[in-house]
């Protein structure tokens, strides 16, 4: 799998992820429930529509790579990990188990790129 289309794919699945709310709150919470804390939610939709934009426009270079690899699986393995404890315990809608599905299949896509390759300095 091309590593970097499953960076600037990911990437932009997280910039509209964390931009929904951020644009149109009402609509997010009716397929996800309502919130009660919006700063809360804005915060989240905010970081997450930042790493989205980090991994889109990052450089395709074996070092931007790496990066977004990082950003991508770290966000995917929080968000998973959160669908997984909370929607069981009734905290947040059976809705955010298809976002579970989704970063199963952001970390699965990058388990198949591999090894990236280039050098490891700074």
């Amino acid at each position: 799998m091309n590593p970097i289309w499953v960076a600037r794919s990911q990437g932009l699945f997280n910039l509209v992820g964390g931009g929904w709310p951020l644009l149109h709150l009402r609509s997010f919470e009716w397929v996800f429930g309502p919130k009660s804390e919006k700063w809360l939610q804005q915060t989240t939709a905010g970081l997450l529509a930042t790493a989205g934009s980090g991994m889109l426009l990052g450089p395709p270079t074996a070092a931007g790579l790496r990066q977004a690899r990082r950003t991508g699986v770290g966000t995917a393995l929080t968000l998973l990990t959160i669908d997984l404890v909370y929607v069981p315990r009734r905290r947040i809608r059976l809705t955010y188990l298809l976002d579970a599905a989704m970063q199963a299949g952001w970390l699965t896509a990058w388990l198949r790129c591999g090894r990236l390759a280039g050098p490891t300095g700074p």
